[in-house]
């Protein structure tokens, strides 16, 4: 990781949009992460998010980039796709979808989607101590 400012470390990768670079982005996010007690949590989002972005988005068979940064007391997580159509599916299916166990690890106010057709970013913020 690079040091940033004051306590805040961040890092980058840019994985090509292929199914098996999901592996590959979550386990670099959970080594970057080492004794965070939210890699785990963080790997899981990397994994939903990263899946996204080769399935639903124009990376595929392009590319993503995935960013994590280390601040005091939280972690923010993004995944940024080339865009394309948003799809979003429907709920009440009886089992949670990716961005539902996402709202679910963050809270309803820590995630979001910014961008379009043209590109776009998924964030979430995951505080250190997790949720009770």
């Amino acid at each position: 990781m690079q040091q940033l400012t004051t306590g805040a470390r961040a890092w980058a990768g840019t994985f090509a949009g292929a199914p098996r670079q999901v592996a590959y982005a979550r386990h670099a996010v959970k080594g970057i992460l080492g004794g965070c007690p939210r890699a785990d949590d963080a790997a899981l989002i990397v994994s939903e998010l990263a899946a996204n972005a080769i399935l639903h988005s124009h990376s595929k068979d392009q590319s993503f980039t995935v960013r994590a940064e280390i601040h005091s007391g939280y972690l923010r997580i993004e995944v940024q796709d080339l865009g394309g159509s948003w799809n979003a599916k429907p709920g009440g299916t009886g089992r949670p979808h990716g961005l539902e166990v996402i709202e679910a690890l963050t809270g309803p106010d820590n995630w979001g989607v910014e961008g379009d057709q043209a590109g776009r970013v998924v964030w979430c913020r995951l505080e250190l101590q997790a949720p009770r």
